[in-house]
């Protein structure tokens, strides 16, 4: 009987704690406040993507968060100025190579700058903490537009689903009937398959200027929202934003979502009000990112699976 033993090597461990001590020291040196927020709230994400873990504390409904999004910016309204902090979250029916029930975020948020200048923090911090074994040479970027071209031969805003749909087929990959007419499904399933495996092979890559129906918490610009992903070893790292600070803006994108969900039979879930009046209040301008802290493990000490660098994986907790 071994079920009680860590998964992950015990010097993966102590690596683990090494890149953590370095991140606490950059966010130090870089001025940033260490913040705690909940993991227990009232309301929970809309987004068609994710599914919160429902809990129960005393004899009241909450929602295990699947990030310190929403808290952070009420801190960030109340006047905290730069903020970051390590969390653990937690996203339902989540789990294989890369994902893990509750995992380890980093994030955070730094005013008065956008999307490209946290590109730039985000690649700082990466080069703050991997080890000297796994040097990360300078990043590529390349718009949305520009990824999706090089890598599946598509234009990701110009061509109609029906040839989304005919270059997944041609490469094997089946399309679900769910999302046979859905552009942005499409495009998400181009991204996960083909476009993004061939990323951060030789170097940290970021993605940026995504569709504006893929905006989620950023601010649009036209046909484009600022919003950016970070890969390395062709492994989704990071996702930030150009802080959308609209409280009647998010509210339509919300109210959108649980259209979406009504849509594909999922359950409503509860809007963040508290975080609408803080918007309401006022967000100062801001870019904020949300990094996969136990993925950067994984890239540090080559890891093939997410249980070789956590010590108690879902199904030992």
């Amino acid at each position: 009987m071994t079920a009680w033993k860590p998964t992950a090597p015990i010097a993966t461990l102590e690596m683990r704690a090494s890149m953590l001590r370095a991140a606490r020291e950059y966010f130090t040196a870089t001025r940033a406040l260490e913040v705690e927020t909940p993991t227990l709230s009232a309301a929970a994400v809309t987004d068609v993507h994710l599914a919160s873990v429902a809990a129960t504390a005393i004899g009241q409904q909450r929602f295990l968060h699947t990030s310190p999004e929403y808290a952070m910016k009420r801190l960030l309204a109340a006047g905290c100025g730069d903020i970051w902090q390590i969390g653990r979250v937690y996203r339902d029916g989540e789990a294989g190579r890369w994902h893990n029930p509750e995992f380890t975020l980093i994030e955070w948020y730094r005013l008065g700058i956008d999307h490209h200048a946290l590109m730039s923090d985000v690649e700082r911090l990466i080069g703050a903490v991997m080890p000297a074994s796994r040097h990360v040479d300078r990043s590529e970027r390349l718009t949305y537009r520009e990824a999706v071209q090089l890598h599946s031969g598509v234009d990701a805003f110009n061509d109609p689903v029906a040839v989304l749909v005919a270059r997944l087929e041609s490469a094997g990959i089946e399309v679900p009937a769910s999302i046979r007419a859905d552009r942005d499904g499409c495009l998400d399933l181009i991204i996960s398959t083909l476009v993004g495996p061939q990323l951060g092979h030789d170097r940290l890559t970021f993605i940026y200027d995504y569709p504006a129906s893929q905006a989620a918490l950023a601010q649009t610009r036209g046909p484009v929202a600022s919003r950016f992903e970070a890969y390395l070893d062709g492994v989704e790292l990071a996702n930030g934003f150009h802080e959308l600070g609209n409280a009647a803006e998010q509210r339509a994108r919300f109210e959108q979502d649980l259209a979406g969900r009504r849509q594909r039979g999922l359950p409503a879930m509860p809007i963040d009000e508290n975080f609408l009046a803080a918007l309401e209040y006022g967000l100062p301008d801001c870019s904020g990112v949300a990094l996969g802290f136990d993925r950067l493990v994984m890239c540090a000490v080559g890891a093939k699976h997410i249980d070789e660098v956590i010590a108690f994986p879902f199904e030992r907790a």
